[in-house]
């Protein structure tokens, strides 16, 4: 009886690891393709980041402010692949609650340092090593990205991963909290989320075709929320939504990253 138990035991986990390389071999095709995706998104970064550095060592502070959030968008959107890369990131895009001296700490670095200097001293004095270091790293992103192999389970946990950060930090305004260019963020977060599914709805919707209904309407949700406060071909500042407009937003994500919490179950990655 127990020469049965291990036999049916073994038995169980060969069945368990043939399905797991199944599933892996079905997600080749959408990880290249999600691969192409950040590849595209970080080369517009680091083009976008040299205009926006080029602006800021010029002293022009007002192109630098229009430059800033259009620039953050694509690493919003590859968010996922980039926080594997954790010293980059914080060089990037910590915030000055992550350093003893906050604002005064001289370790302060990347896009958010830029924007206190741009948006509360409405001046660039003293960022011209910060911008340096800021174009720097998102070069050095772009090197390591293009040799990445991408985890397929980092890549489908990415999007529930993009609309949980909008919910848990994003959705108080704590980030962008000098310029309020948060909604810029929330779309690149939002499409980077919706890529994700796109790519991997071939190999869900024949399992769990309610799954994608759902999610589909979900996006569509916010997408219309998010369009309420376009303003030219951006958004209108954080700071003019009232907490009533907050409250309906962030339940929208949170209905949404909910949904998406299950999607490596879906696919056999858990």
């Amino acid at each position: 009886m127990r020469l049965m138990t291990f036999a049916a035991a073994g038995a169980l986990l060969a069945a368990q690891a043939a399905h797991a390389q199944e599933a892996t071999l079905d997600l080749v095709e959408p990880i290249s393709e999600y691969k192409i995706y950040v590849s595209e998104n970080v080369d517009t970064l680091v083009k976008n980041t040299t205009e926006f550095v080029a602006a800021v060592k010029a002293g022009d502070v007002e192109k630098a402010k229009s430059l800033f959030a259009p620039t953050r968008l694509n690493y919003e959107a590859i968010e996922p692949i980039a926080e594997l890369f954790s010293d980059l990131d914080v060089s990037i895009d910590s915030r000055a609650d992550d350093y003893e001296k906050a604002e005064a700490d001289p370790a302060f670095p990347g896009f958010h340092r830029i924007e206190y200097g741009l948006w509360e001293k409405n001046s660039t004095e003293g960022l011209d090593p910060v911008a340096d270091k800021l174009l720097a790293d998102v070069q050095d992103l772009q090197g390591r990205i293009e040799s990445l192999t991408f985890p397929p389970e980092v890549v489908v946990g990415g999007a529930a991963v993009l609309m949980e950060e909008v919910a848990a930090t994003k959705i108080s305004g704590e980030e962008d909290r000098y310029s309020h260019t948060d909604l810029w963020d929330f779309r690149g977060n939002f499409d980077g989320a919706q890529k994700i599914v796109e790519l991997m709805r071939p190999l869900v919707i024949d399992r769990d075709p309610d799954f994608i209904k759902t999610v589909d309407e979900n996006f569509a949700t916010i997408d219309t929320i998010l369009s309420k406060y376009q303003s030219g071909e951006g958004y209108v500042t954080y700071d003019n939504l009232t907490e009533a407009d907050r409250v309906v937003l962030a339940a929208a994500v949170n209905t949404l990253a909910e949904d998406l919490s299950t999607l490596r179950g879906k696919l056999g990655l858990d």
